[in-house]
Protein backbone atom coordinates (compact mmCIF):
# COMPACT_ATOMS: atom_id res chain seq x y z
CA UNK A 1 0.00 0.00 0.00
CA UNK A 2 1.31 3.27 -0.78
CA UNK A 3 0.99 4.67 2.24
CA UNK A 4 4.23 6.39 4.60
CA UNK A 5 5.70 7.93 7.08
CA UNK A 6 8.01 9.75 9.32
CA UNK A 7 8.14 12.37 11.76
CA UNK A 8 9.32 16.17 12.25
CA UNK A 9 8.67 18.57 15.10
CA UNK A 10 6.21 21.44 14.93
CA UNK A 11 7.27 24.73 17.81
CA UNK A 12 5.43 26.64 20.19
CA UNK A 13 6.95 29.23 21.54
CA UNK A 14 10.03 27.83 22.72
CA UNK A 15 8.63 24.39 23.06
CA UNK A 16 8.82 21.43 20.60
CA UNK A 17 6.00 18.64 19.54
CA UNK A 18 6.75 15.58 17.68
CA UNK A 19 4.94 15.53 14.59
CA UNK A 20 4.08 12.33 13.02
CA UNK A 21 3.72 12.52 8.90
CA UNK A 22 1.62 10.16 7.21
CA UNK A 23 1.14 10.41 3.41
CA UNK A 24 -0.94 8.01 1.63
CA UNK A 25 -1.15 8.13 -2.58
CA UNK A 26 -4.46 7.12 -4.09
CA UNK A 27 -6.13 6.95 -7.73
CA UNK A 28 -7.49 10.08 -8.35
CA UNK A 29 -6.75 13.76 -9.52
CA UNK A 30 -3.19 14.38 -9.20
CA UNK A 31 -2.80 17.11 -6.23
CA UNK A 32 -1.61 17.07 -2.40
CA UNK A 33 -3.64 18.48 0.07
CA UNK A 34 -3.10 18.63 4.11
CA UNK A 35 -5.13 17.66 7.18
CA UNK A 36 -3.97 18.95 10.91
CA UNK A 37 -4.40 22.17 11.27
CA UNK A 38 -1.24 23.67 8.73
CA UNK A 39 -0.57 27.35 9.35
CA UNK A 40 -0.07 28.91 5.50
CA UNK A 41 3.75 28.21 5.54
CA UNK A 42 3.22 24.36 5.53
CA UNK A 43 0.11 24.65 3.37
CA UNK A 44 2.35 26.51 0.48
CA UNK A 45 5.37 23.52 1.10
CA UNK A 46 2.93 21.71 -1.31
CA UNK A 47 4.62 24.03 -4.22
CA UNK A 48 8.19 23.72 -2.41
CA UNK A 49 8.16 20.06 -1.89
CA UNK A 50 7.10 19.46 -5.33
CA UNK A 51 9.37 21.73 -6.99
CA UNK A 52 12.59 20.29 -4.58
CA UNK A 53 11.59 16.81 -5.83
CA UNK A 54 11.69 17.22 -9.13
CA UNK A 55 14.77 19.02 -9.58
CA UNK A 56 16.24 16.53 -7.39
CA UNK A 57 15.74 14.08 -10.33
CA UNK A 58 13.03 12.03 -8.71
CA UNK A 59 9.30 11.73 -10.03
CA UNK A 60 6.64 13.36 -8.51
CA UNK A 61 3.67 10.74 -8.53
CA UNK A 62 0.47 11.75 -10.64
CA UNK A 63 -1.91 10.68 -8.30
CA UNK A 64 -3.84 12.45 -5.30
CA UNK A 65 -1.17 12.67 -2.48
CA UNK A 66 -2.89 13.31 1.13
CA UNK A 67 -0.90 14.29 4.00
CA UNK A 68 -1.82 14.12 7.53
CA UNK A 69 -0.35 16.10 10.41
CA UNK A 70 -0.62 14.14 13.92
CA UNK A 71 -1.89 14.94 16.32
CA UNK A 72 -4.34 16.69 14.65
CA UNK A 73 -5.28 19.35 16.79
CA UNK A 74 -1.84 21.20 17.09
CA UNK A 75 -0.91 23.96 15.20
CA UNK A 76 1.71 23.25 13.13
CA UNK A 77 3.61 26.22 11.69
CA UNK A 78 6.89 27.70 10.16
CA UNK A 79 8.92 25.88 6.99
CA UNK A 80 10.53 23.68 9.20
CA UNK A 81 8.48 20.43 7.99
CA UNK A 82 9.67 20.61 4.25
CA UNK A 83 12.07 17.94 4.59
CA UNK A 84 10.15 15.55 5.98
CA UNK A 85 7.32 15.99 3.89
CA UNK A 86 9.67 15.65 0.65
CA UNK A 87 10.81 12.40 1.75
CA UNK A 88 7.33 10.91 3.39
CA UNK A 89 6.35 11.34 -0.14
CA UNK A 90 9.67 9.74 -1.74
CA UNK A 91 8.89 6.74 0.44
CA UNK A 92 5.36 6.46 -0.52
CA UNK A 93 6.22 6.34 -4.18
CA UNK A 94 8.55 3.74 -3.75
CA UNK A 95 12.20 5.80 -4.10
CA UNK A 96 13.06 5.55 -0.93
CA UNK A 97 13.10 2.72 1.81
CA UNK A 98 10.57 3.69 3.73
CA UNK A 99 11.71 2.01 7.20
CA UNK A 100 14.46 3.76 7.09
CA UNK A 101 12.90 7.15 6.75
CA UNK A 102 10.05 6.41 9.47
CA UNK A 103 13.30 5.78 12.13
CA UNK A 104 14.41 9.24 11.94
CA UNK A 105 13.16 13.29 12.88
CA UNK A 106 13.84 15.21 9.82
CA UNK A 107 13.82 19.20 10.15
CA UNK A 108 14.12 21.88 7.56
CA UNK A 109 13.50 23.75 4.92
CA UNK A 110 13.87 23.26 0.79
CA UNK A 111 14.51 25.61 -1.49
CA UNK A 112 12.72 24.98 -4.74
CA UNK A 113 16.16 23.27 -6.20
CA UNK A 114 16.28 20.36 -3.35
CA UNK A 115 19.06 22.60 -1.55
CA UNK A 116 18.49 22.71 2.91
CA UNK A 117 18.16 26.09 4.09
CA UNK A 118 18.38 26.58 7.28
CA UNK A 119 15.90 27.39 9.87
CA UNK A 120 14.88 28.71 13.26
CA UNK A 121 13.78 26.93 16.45
CA UNK A 122 16.35 23.43 15.35
CA UNK A 123 17.60 23.34 19.28
CA UNK A 124 14.40 23.25 20.85
CA UNK A 125 13.10 20.76 17.97
CA UNK A 126 16.47 18.30 18.28
CA UNK A 127 15.96 18.36 22.54
CA UNK A 128 11.74 17.54 21.42
CA UNK A 129 13.23 14.97 19.32
CA UNK A 130 15.11 13.16 22.46
CA UNK A 131 12.30 13.76 24.37
CA UNK A 132 10.03 11.92 22.86
CA UNK A 133 12.45 9.11 22.58
CA UNK A 134 13.88 10.18 18.83
CA UNK A 135 17.42 8.78 18.34
CA UNK A 136 18.26 10.51 15.40
CA UNK A 137 17.75 13.38 13.40
CA UNK A 138 18.67 14.85 10.29
CA UNK A 139 19.01 19.03 10.05
CA UNK A 140 20.36 21.30 7.23
CA UNK A 141 24.42 21.50 7.34
CA UNK A 142 23.88 24.93 8.65
CA UNK A 143 22.32 23.82 11.77
CA UNK A 144 24.39 20.82 12.79
CA UNK A 145 26.62 22.14 14.77
CA UNK A 146 23.56 23.97 16.89
CA UNK A 147 21.52 20.38 16.90
CA UNK A 148 25.02 19.06 17.80
CA UNK A 149 25.03 20.68 21.48
CA UNK A 150 21.82 18.18 22.36
CA UNK A 151 23.58 14.53 23.89
CA UNK A 152 21.65 11.53 23.92
CA UNK A 153 20.79 11.45 20.24
CA UNK A 154 22.11 11.25 16.86
CA UNK A 155 22.61 14.09 14.58
CA UNK A 156 23.24 14.17 11.21
CA UNK A 157 23.68 17.22 9.17
CA UNK A 158 23.00 17.21 5.18
CA UNK A 159 22.83 19.80 1.96
CA UNK A 160 20.38 18.40 -0.28
CA UNK A 161 17.62 16.45 -0.40
CA UNK A 162 19.28 14.64 -3.18
CA UNK A 163 22.50 13.75 -1.19
CA UNK A 164 19.74 12.19 1.87
CA UNK A 165 17.63 10.22 -1.02
CA UNK A 166 20.95 8.56 -2.70
CA UNK A 167 22.42 7.99 1.02
CA UNK A 168 19.04 6.01 2.11
CA UNK A 169 19.02 3.79 -1.10
CA UNK A 170 22.64 3.22 -0.63
CA UNK A 171 23.43 4.62 -3.28
CA UNK A 172 25.93 7.72 -2.23
CA UNK A 173 28.20 8.32 0.69
CA UNK A 174 26.51 8.12 4.70
CA UNK A 175 25.04 11.25 5.77
CA UNK A 176 27.76 12.85 7.96
CA UNK A 177 27.35 14.23 12.15
CA UNK A 178 28.28 17.45 12.33
CA UNK A 179 32.28 18.33 12.92
CA UNK A 180 33.87 18.56 16.32
CA UNK A 181 36.26 21.53 15.45
CA UNK A 182 36.17 23.93 18.38
CA UNK A 183 33.26 26.12 18.52
CA UNK A 184 34.01 30.08 18.31
CA UNK A 185 33.50 31.80 21.88
CA UNK A 186 31.62 34.68 22.13
CA UNK A 187 32.63 38.32 22.27
CA UNK A 188 34.10 39.54 25.49
CA UNK A 189 31.96 41.37 27.74
CA UNK A 190 32.67 45.42 28.38
CA UNK A 191 35.12 45.58 32.05
CA UNK A 192 33.91 47.58 35.09
CA UNK A 193 37.76 48.81 34.80
CA UNK A 194 36.73 51.68 31.95
CA UNK A 195 33.92 53.13 34.49
CA UNK A 196 35.24 55.93 36.49
CA UNK A 197 34.11 57.23 40.22
CA UNK A 198 30.70 56.41 40.94
CA UNK A 199 31.36 54.11 43.98
CA UNK A 200 28.24 54.15 45.28
CA UNK A 201 26.87 52.69 41.64
CA UNK A 202 29.37 50.25 41.39
CA UNK A 203 28.24 49.04 44.73
CA UNK A 204 24.77 48.95 44.06
CA UNK A 205 25.87 46.63 41.01
CA UNK A 206 27.38 44.33 42.77
CA UNK A 207 24.57 44.08 45.02
CA UNK A 208 22.19 43.14 41.88
CA UNK A 209 24.47 41.04 40.55
CA UNK A 210 24.82 39.06 43.54
CA UNK A 211 21.09 38.94 44.55
CA UNK A 212 19.47 38.84 40.91
CA UNK A 213 18.13 42.15 41.94
CA UNK A 214 16.56 44.98 39.86
CA UNK A 215 18.19 48.51 39.83
CA UNK A 216 17.15 51.77 38.82
CA UNK A 217 19.69 54.37 38.49
CA UNK A 218 18.92 58.53 38.24
CA UNK A 219 21.46 60.77 37.32
CA UNK A 220 22.54 63.84 34.75
CA UNK A 221 23.90 62.51 31.27
CA UNK A 222 27.47 61.43 31.38
CA UNK A 223 27.89 60.14 34.82
CA UNK A 224 28.12 56.48 34.03
CA UNK A 225 24.65 54.89 34.02
CA UNK A 226 25.27 53.26 30.41
CA UNK A 227 28.36 51.84 31.09
CA UNK A 228 27.22 50.35 34.07
CA UNK A 229 24.29 49.05 32.52
CA UNK A 230 26.48 47.23 29.81
CA UNK A 231 28.64 46.10 32.48
CA UNK A 232 26.18 44.31 34.36
CA UNK A 233 26.44 40.62 32.62
CA UNK A 234 30.16 40.61 32.62
CA UNK A 235 29.99 40.24 36.71
CA UNK A 236 27.38 37.69 36.61
CA UNK A 237 28.24 34.11 37.24
CA UNK A 238 27.98 32.06 33.54
CA UNK A 239 25.05 30.35 32.50
CA UNK A 240 24.56 26.71 34.01
CA UNK A 241 24.15 24.07 30.92
CA UNK A 242 20.78 24.20 31.50
CA UNK A 243 20.31 27.56 31.73
CA UNK A 244 22.50 27.62 28.36
CA UNK A 245 20.35 25.45 26.91
CA UNK A 246 17.28 27.44 27.54
CA UNK A 247 18.61 30.53 26.28
CA UNK A 248 19.76 29.08 23.24
CA UNK A 249 17.12 27.56 22.36
CA UNK A 250 15.56 31.15 22.81
CA UNK A 251 17.32 33.26 20.83
CA UNK A 252 17.07 30.07 18.08
CA UNK A 253 13.68 30.48 17.68
CA UNK A 254 13.70 34.19 17.57
CA UNK A 255 16.47 33.79 14.19
CA UNK A 256 19.40 35.79 16.61
CA UNK A 257 21.74 32.75 17.49
CA UNK A 258 25.11 33.49 16.49
CA UNK A 259 26.07 30.90 13.59
CA UNK A 260 28.42 28.55 14.67
CA UNK A 261 28.99 29.91 17.66
CA UNK A 262 27.19 26.83 20.10
CA UNK A 263 25.38 27.23 23.57
CA UNK A 264 25.89 30.78 24.69
CA UNK A 265 27.04 30.58 28.30
CA UNK A 266 27.31 34.01 28.84
CA UNK A 267 24.45 35.74 30.42
CA UNK A 268 22.45 37.94 27.35
CA UNK A 269 22.06 41.20 27.18
CA UNK A 270 19.16 43.53 26.10
CA UNK A 271 19.05 47.06 25.08
CA UNK A 272 15.67 47.87 23.16
CA UNK A 273 16.15 52.13 22.20
CA UNK A 274 13.18 54.11 23.77
CA UNK A 275 10.86 53.69 21.09
CA UNK A 276 10.40 50.10 21.24
CA UNK A 277 7.02 48.93 20.80
CA UNK A 278 5.25 46.99 23.36
CA UNK A 279 5.23 43.86 20.79
CA UNK A 280 9.00 44.62 20.28
CA UNK A 281 9.43 44.49 24.55
CA UNK A 282 7.45 41.31 26.01
CA UNK A 283 6.64 39.74 22.35
CA UNK A 284 3.68 39.94 19.68
CA UNK A 285 2.44 39.48 16.13
CA UNK A 286 -0.34 38.12 14.54
CA UNK A 287 -0.97 34.69 14.24
CA UNK A 288 1.53 33.09 16.87
CA UNK A 289 3.24 36.02 19.22
CA UNK A 290 7.13 35.78 18.61
CA UNK A 291 9.75 36.64 21.54
CA UNK A 292 10.11 40.11 22.33
CA UNK A 293 13.33 42.11 24.03
CA UNK A 294 12.02 40.83 27.59
CA UNK A 295 11.85 36.82 26.89
CA UNK A 296 15.76 37.59 24.85
CA UNK A 297 17.19 38.76 28.64
CA UNK A 298 15.98 35.58 29.84
CA UNK A 299 18.73 34.47 32.64
CA UNK A 300 20.65 38.03 31.82
CA UNK A 301 19.93 41.72 31.64
CA UNK A 302 17.23 43.81 29.95
CA UNK A 303 18.78 47.22 29.68
CA UNK A 304 15.96 50.35 28.98
CA UNK A 305 18.47 53.02 29.06
CA UNK A 306 16.47 56.42 28.76
CA UNK A 307 13.48 54.59 30.25
CA UNK A 308 11.49 57.67 31.28
CA UNK A 309 11.31 58.42 27.21
CA UNK A 310 9.47 54.63 26.72
CA UNK A 311 5.49 54.54 26.54
CA UNK A 312 4.23 54.38 29.72
CA UNK A 313 2.11 51.73 28.65
CA UNK A 314 5.44 49.69 27.24
CA UNK A 315 7.36 50.14 30.41
CA UNK A 316 3.90 48.86 32.46
CA UNK A 317 3.39 45.47 30.04
CA UNK A 318 6.98 44.63 32.23
CA UNK A 319 5.16 44.67 35.55
CA UNK A 320 3.59 40.97 35.33
CA UNK A 321 7.05 39.27 34.03
CA UNK A 322 8.91 40.66 36.88
CA UNK A 323 6.96 38.98 39.49
CA UNK A 324 6.54 36.09 37.57
CA UNK A 325 9.34 35.27 35.52
CA UNK A 326 6.81 34.56 32.46
CA UNK A 327 5.15 35.76 29.29
CA UNK A 328 1.62 34.65 28.08
CA UNK A 329 0.58 35.99 24.89
CA UNK A 330 -2.82 35.81 23.37
CA UNK A 331 -3.62 35.49 19.90
CA UNK A 332 -6.46 34.50 17.42
CA UNK A 333 -4.23 30.90 16.85
CA UNK A 334 -3.83 29.91 20.40
CA UNK A 335 -1.70 31.23 23.22
CA UNK A 336 2.04 30.98 23.86
CA UNK A 337 4.19 31.34 26.79
CA UNK A 338 7.73 32.82 26.86
CA UNK A 339 10.22 32.64 29.40
CA UNK A 340 11.63 35.89 30.99
CA UNK A 341 13.41 35.91 34.25
CA UNK A 342 15.78 38.90 33.49
CA UNK A 343 17.18 41.28 35.85
CA UNK A 344 16.10 44.72 34.73
CA UNK A 345 18.10 47.72 34.64
CA UNK A 346 16.48 51.21 34.09
CA UNK A 347 18.30 54.78 33.60
CA UNK A 348 16.85 57.56 33.58
CA UNK A 349 18.06 61.50 33.82
CA UNK A 350 16.02 63.30 36.08
CA UNK A 351 14.23 65.72 33.55
CA UNK A 352 14.05 66.33 29.94
CA UNK A 353 16.78 68.84 29.83
CA UNK A 354 19.67 66.90 30.58
CA UNK A 355 21.48 69.24 32.71
CA UNK A 356 24.68 68.12 33.93
CA UNK A 357 24.27 70.47 37.21
CA UNK A 358 20.85 70.88 39.05
CA UNK A 359 21.69 74.30 39.26
CA UNK A 360 21.71 75.14 35.65
CA UNK A 361 18.21 72.70 34.93
CA UNK A 362 15.51 74.94 32.99
CA UNK A 363 12.65 72.63 33.72
CA UNK A 364 9.77 73.41 36.25
CA UNK A 365 9.00 71.89 39.14
CA UNK A 366 5.82 70.22 37.28
CA UNK A 367 7.75 69.51 34.30
CA UNK A 368 10.33 67.43 36.31
CA UNK A 369 7.89 66.18 38.71
CA UNK A 370 5.87 64.81 35.23
CA UNK A 371 8.80 63.61 33.86
CA UNK A 372 9.34 61.39 36.75
CA UNK A 373 6.23 60.04 36.60
CA UNK A 374 6.57 58.25 33.21
CA UNK A 375 8.14 55.47 35.43
CA UNK A 376 4.79 54.52 37.36
CA UNK A 377 4.64 53.63 40.92
CA UNK A 378 3.65 49.89 40.45
CA UNK A 379 6.55 49.41 38.31
CA UNK A 380 9.09 51.17 40.16
CA UNK A 381 8.12 49.21 43.27
CA UNK A 382 9.15 45.91 41.94
CA UNK A 383 12.80 47.66 41.64
CA UNK A 384 14.84 47.15 44.85
CA UNK A 385 17.44 49.05 44.29
CA UNK A 386 17.57 52.40 43.59
CA UNK A 387 21.11 54.88 43.31
CA UNK A 388 21.07 58.83 42.50
CA UNK A 389 24.15 59.40 40.46
CA UNK A 390 26.20 62.44 40.17
CA UNK A 391 28.18 63.57 37.67
CA UNK A 392 31.49 62.67 37.66
CA UNK A 393 33.80 65.07 39.44
CA UNK A 394 36.94 66.34 37.02
CA UNK A 395 39.07 64.55 39.78
CA UNK A 396 38.12 61.61 39.56
CA UNK A 397 38.48 61.38 35.63
CA UNK A 398 42.13 62.30 36.07
CA UNK A 399 43.27 60.54 38.61
CA UNK A 400 45.87 58.16 37.17
CA UNK A 401 46.27 56.60 40.38
CA UNK A 402 42.77 55.24 41.25
CA UNK A 403 42.38 52.47 41.99
CA UNK A 404 39.41 50.97 39.50
CA UNK A 405 38.38 46.89 40.48
CA UNK A 406 37.78 44.88 37.34
CA UNK A 407 34.83 43.20 36.26
CA UNK A 408 36.82 39.58 36.97
CA UNK A 409 37.85 40.73 40.55
CA UNK A 410 33.71 41.81 41.42
CA UNK A 411 32.50 39.02 39.72
CA UNK A 412 34.63 36.19 41.90
CA UNK A 413 32.86 38.07 45.52
CA UNK A 414 29.30 37.39 42.97
CA UNK A 415 29.60 34.03 42.38
CA UNK A 416 31.09 33.65 46.33
CA UNK A 417 27.30 35.53 46.91
CA UNK A 418 25.38 33.16 44.48
CA UNK A 419 27.28 30.48 46.23
CA UNK A 420 25.90 30.68 49.46
CA UNK A 421 22.67 31.71 48.41
CA UNK A 422 22.17 28.68 46.10
CA UNK A 423 23.38 26.70 49.07
CA UNK A 424 20.69 27.65 50.94
CA UNK A 425 17.63 28.26 48.83
CA UNK A 426 18.49 24.73 46.67
CA UNK A 427 16.78 22.53 48.70
CA UNK A 428 13.52 24.88 48.15
CA UNK A 429 13.84 24.80 44.92
CA UNK A 430 15.37 28.73 44.21
CA UNK A 431 18.77 29.59 43.90
CA UNK A 432 19.16 33.28 43.88
CA UNK A 433 17.87 36.20 46.79
CA UNK A 434 15.21 37.57 44.09
CA UNK A 435 13.43 34.24 43.92
CA UNK A 436 12.15 33.57 47.21
CA UNK A 437 8.86 34.00 48.19
CA UNK A 438 8.87 37.12 50.59
CA UNK A 439 6.20 35.17 53.02
CA UNK A 440 8.97 33.31 53.23
CA UNK A 441 11.78 35.46 54.57
CA UNK A 442 9.28 37.00 57.06
CA UNK A 443 9.20 33.30 59.06
CA UNK A 444 11.47 32.07 61.20
CA UNK A 445 14.20 30.80 60.66
CA UNK A 446 14.68 33.37 57.79
CA UNK A 447 13.10 36.35 59.37
CA UNK A 448 16.07 39.08 61.03
CA UNK A 449 16.09 39.49 64.41
CA UNK A 450 13.88 41.83 65.68
CA UNK A 451 16.37 44.75 66.52
CA UNK A 452 17.53 44.38 63.00
CA UNK A 453 14.06 45.36 61.61
CA UNK A 454 13.73 49.04 62.74
CA UNK A 455 14.66 50.65 59.75
CA UNK A 456 12.50 48.51 57.72
CA UNK A 457 9.39 48.65 60.24
CA UNK A 458 9.53 52.43 60.52
CA UNK A 459 10.10 53.08 56.68
CA UNK A 460 6.84 50.56 56.13
CA UNK A 461 5.04 52.13 59.18
CA UNK A 462 5.43 55.97 57.25
CA UNK A 463 4.62 55.12 54.04
CA UNK A 464 7.49 54.67 52.38
CA UNK A 465 7.75 51.17 51.51
CA UNK A 466 4.59 49.10 50.41
CA UNK A 467 4.75 45.55 51.62
CA UNK A 468 6.32 44.17 48.63
CA UNK A 469 8.36 46.93 49.14
CA UNK A 470 9.12 45.37 52.80
CA UNK A 471 9.72 42.00 51.69
CA UNK A 472 12.14 43.09 48.50
CA UNK A 473 14.22 44.82 51.25
CA UNK A 474 14.37 41.32 53.16
CA UNK A 475 15.90 39.94 50.14
CA UNK A 476 18.03 43.29 49.38
CA UNK A 477 19.35 42.37 53.29
CA UNK A 478 20.04 37.98 52.84
CA UNK A 479 21.90 39.43 49.09
CA UNK A 480 24.19 41.72 51.76
CA UNK A 481 25.17 39.02 54.10
CA UNK A 482 26.19 36.71 51.50
CA UNK A 483 28.72 39.35 50.26
CA UNK A 484 29.66 40.07 53.89
CA UNK A 485 29.91 36.09 54.18
CA UNK A 486 27.54 36.94 57.23
CA UNK A 487 25.03 33.39 58.51
CA UNK A 488 22.01 35.77 58.86
CA UNK A 489 21.39 39.39 58.17
CA UNK A 490 22.46 41.87 60.55
CA UNK A 491 21.32 45.56 61.65
CA UNK A 492 23.85 46.88 59.41
CA UNK A 493 22.43 44.78 56.21
CA UNK A 494 19.15 45.61 56.70
CA UNK A 495 19.64 49.58 57.03
CA UNK A 496 22.36 49.74 53.65
CA UNK A 497 18.94 47.65 52.21
CA UNK A 498 16.99 50.69 53.58
CA UNK A 499 19.07 52.79 51.98
CA UNK A 500 19.48 51.40 48.97
CA UNK A 501 15.22 51.04 48.06
CA UNK A 502 14.47 54.27 49.59
CA UNK A 503 17.08 56.55 50.23
CA UNK A 504 15.88 56.95 53.96
CA UNK A 505 19.03 56.99 56.59
CA UNK A 506 20.53 53.96 58.51
CA UNK A 507 21.37 53.21 61.93
CA UNK A 508 23.45 55.48 64.52
CA UNK A 509 26.15 54.83 65.86
CA UNK A 510 24.55 52.86 68.81
CA UNK A 511 22.85 50.70 66.33
CA UNK A 512 19.47 52.38 66.87
CA UNK A 513 17.32 54.12 63.86
CA UNK A 514 17.33 57.79 63.82
CA UNK A 515 13.33 58.26 63.69
CA UNK A 516 13.99 62.34 63.52
CA UNK A 517 16.35 61.44 60.53
CA UNK A 518 14.18 59.34 58.93
CA UNK A 519 10.75 61.55 59.54
CA UNK A 520 12.67 64.53 57.38
CA UNK A 521 13.65 62.10 54.72
CA UNK A 522 10.17 60.94 54.10
CA UNK A 523 8.70 62.44 50.73
CA UNK A 524 12.08 64.13 50.05
CA UNK A 525 13.35 61.16 47.56
CA UNK A 526 12.32 61.54 43.87
CA UNK A 527 13.32 57.79 43.04
CA UNK A 528 9.99 56.53 45.35
CA UNK A 529 7.41 54.78 43.11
Amino acid sequence: MPLASTRSVALTGVRGVVIEIEVDIAAGLPGLSFTGLPDVAVSESRDRVRSAVVNSGFGWPAQRITVALLPADVRKSGSGLDLALALAVLAAAGEVPRAAVAQTAWFGELGLDGRLRPVRGVLPAVLAARAAGVTRVVVPVSNAAEAGVVGGVAVAGAASLREIALALRGEGPALSAPSSRAVPSQAPLPDLVDVVGQPEARRALEIAAAGAHHLLMEGAPGAGKTMLASRLPGILPPLTEQEALEVTAIHSVAGALPADVGLLRHPPLQAPHHTASMAALVGGGSGVARPGAATLAHRGVLVLDEAAEFAPSVLDSLRQPLESGRIVLHRSLGQVEYPARFQLVLATNPCPCGAVRAVDCRCRPDTRRRYAQRLSGPLTDRIDLRIAMNPVSPASLLDEFEQRESSECVGRRVRGARAASSARWAPLGWSTNAEVPGSLLRERPWRPARRALASLDFALECGRLSARGFDRVLKLSWTLADLAGAATPTVDHVDEAVRLRTGLPGAGVDGRFDRSAGAAAIGGGELDG
